[in-house]
């Protein structure tokens, strides 16, 4: 048989102790066993990304079998930005829920987010969006806009949560609630929600860069990359900047 054709049965191996792998394992070609090493290395990861997904529904598994069958993750992104708003995501999950990438938005590539966003959106149960403009964190402060937009987020769920499970934010609500650091590498729905929040707001950012040129949000998305201090230096700020965040004042 071809390599090219060992290759095709291979790439359809789901178990280490597949036939096909036994089948090959003999065979002497230098390419050959190179796609053994390959097929068996995917496995590996295969296995592990499944541990580890079925590990983050431990939190969600726990109350599904208390019967709290409607578990909302909350989380927020764009905190530390100079420029645009902080966004929030509540998503609702449920006991079938098996995309096996998901996991901290932190941890998954640019390009994995961007697939992971609409299957996530098609697959949850429910999805809300919660949006604090810069304006209002200039008032309020960011810790109470995060607070504000995960209340949004909240409402703007279709079905209303039985639980609630927060990175990091004490938000003031009467759902029980368990509020944990690290949440979006601990539970399946807070990193459902840092994924989805970071692609909403990235594509928000990038939308801005078309009305406000020179600051670089199609790339640094509000944070204080290098070009958009350089921007800020010779445009000054723009009305989406957030004129308490150091060192913005310094353009107005």
């Amino acid at each position: 048989m071809k390599i090219a054709e060992i290759k095709k049965q291979l790439a359809t191996v789901t178990d280490s102790s597949s036939a096909v792998l036994v089948e090959f394992a003999d065979d002497p070609r230098l390419g050959v066993q190179k796609l053994i090493l390959q097929t068996k290395k995917r496995l590996r990861h295969e296995y592990e990304q499944e541990i580890a997904f079925q590990k983050r529904f431990k939190l969600e598994r726990a109350l599904w079998s208390d019967g709290k069958e409607i578990v909302a993750g909350i989380d927020e992104v764009g905190r530390g930005c100079l420029a645009g708003p902080v966004v929030t995501a509540a998503v609702i999950l449920n006991h079938q829920f098996n995309l096996k990438q998901v996991n901290d938005s932190k941890q998954v590539t640019a390009k994995v987010r961007e697939s992971l966003y609409p299957e996530i959106i098609s697959n949850a149960v429910s999805v809300g969006i919660g949006i604090v403009s810069s304006e209002v964190i200039d008032k309020i402060g960011i810790l109470n806009a995060t607070k504000q937009a995960m209340l949004m987020a909240i409402e703007n769920l279709e079905i209303e949560p039985e639980e609630l499970l927060i990175d990091a934010v004490q938000v003031p609500t009467d759902i029980p609630k368990q509020v944990m650091f690290k949440g979006d590498s601990t539970s399946n729905s807070i990193a459902a929600a840092s994924i989805v929040a970071k692609e909403y707001r990235d594509h928000l950012m990038r939308s801005y860069n078309q009305t406000y040129p020179g600051y670089g949000f199609d790339k640094n998305v509000g944070y204080g990359t290098k070009a958009h201090l350089a921007g800020l230096e010779r445009l000054g700020i723009t009305p989406i900047h957030r004129k308490t965040f150091e060192p913005v004042p310094k353009f107005i």
